[in-house]
């Protein structure tokens, strides 16, 4: 077992010395002007870029977001024991954590926002699709940090794992009076910080730094893991669910296309969305029908989706007008 970890110590995969790696991750750790009005730019674009539902805004906030370098800090700072770097990372850590929740917080409960659109509701229940993204970006982070000719990694990572739009959700929803979807947002942003935060002592373990006495002593990485396990379980029950709701889905759109709408000729379903944050689930259908659709054959509906998957929906048709026109050849 020793020899297998002093080959594993040895590979290093080329890592910068350790001083050096610490003078760079203390200062990256450091809560200063230039990392308060990153933290307080990213998290204005990505709140707003979430109000306005542009995936392109919410990418540049992601980009300038310096909340992934003081996590790296953390990360080494548990595996070697080196307490000032720790608190330096905390501080930092913790200052944008609440900088941001709040600064989110104040546009919501200023900016009017007429509903919670599809960015805002894809950050708020978080999956363990969701953790193994944050490994495998905290990787990349952790492995970028120590092989500096790879640095351009990072604005990748950054995108793919997202630490600031969920603290915006959280924000948003506080100031919407929505803590359940506030706790999802929330729940995500932990996800994220705890799977970077393991897969960069992962790193930094094969990289070498760490002694095998050391990683004896220290429980930092078992503590992330255990905390992932805890996490893991919330996660299973949303993928879970979301996995539930996809076939639910499915089985509506079937049942309206092939058996509750008569003549799909003068009826097409073009668009089938479906909000499950409503007691009963609303189903949106946008439809091109040549002829109307009357209230009893929506409650017809409604009850055949009932009978069918033993649970009640709202319908809501939106119907868009279509006219059918031949040439006079064809009469």
């Amino acid at each position: 077992m020793q020899k297998n970890w002093e080959i594993i110590k040895n590979w290093g995969f080329g890592a910068i010395p350790i001083l050096k790696l610490r003078e760079s991750l203390m200062k990256d750790s450091l809560f200063n002007k230039n990392y308060l009005i990153l933290t307080l730019s990213s998290c204005l674009l990505a709140t707003l870029g979430l109000i306005i539902n542009s995936s392109a805004v919410i990418i540049g906030a992601m980009i300038i977001a310096p909340l992934m370098l003081p996590l790296r800090g953390i990360s080494f700072a548990t595996l070697e024991g080196d307490f000032l770097l720790l608190k330096r990372s905390f501080i930092a850590i913790i200052s944008g954590t609440f900088l941001s929740i709040f600064c989110a917080f104040i546009v919501g409960i200023t900016l009017i926002i007429p509903e919670l659109n599809s960015e805002i509701l894809a950050r708020t229940e978080p999956t363990l699709i969701d953790l193994l993204i944050a490994l495998i970006a905290g990787g990349i982070s952790g492995y970028a940090k120590i092989r500096p000719e790879v640095g351009d990694a990072i604005p990748g990572t950054a995108i793919a794992v997202a630490l600031m739009p969920p603290l915006c959700v959280v924000g948003l929803c506080l100031s919407q009076g929505k803590w359940d979807m506030g706790s999802g947002a929330m729940l995500l942003y932990l996800t994220n910080l705890l799977g970077i935060n393991l897969a960069c002592i992962l790193v930094y373990i094969l990289a070498g730094y760490a002694k095998s006495n050391e990683v004896a002593r220290t429980l930092s990485w078992g503590v992330s893991l255990i905390l992932i396990g805890l996490l893991a379980i919330p996660l299973a029950i949303s993928f879970s669910k979301l996995i539930g709701q996809a076939k639910i889905h499915h089985s509506i759109q079937q049942i309206l296309v092939n058996r509750s709408l008569s003549n799909p000729d003068e009826v097409k379903v073009f668009n089938l969305g479906i909000n499950w944050n409503k007691k009963p689930p609303i189903v949106m259908v946008k439809v091109r029908s040549s002829r109307s659709i009357n209230p009893d054959e929506v409650k017809l509906i409604e009850q055949l989706l009932k009978d069918e998957l033993k649970q009640p929906f709202e319908i809501i048709f939106e119907v868009t007008p279509t006219t059918v026109v031949k040439s006079s050849m064809n009469e």
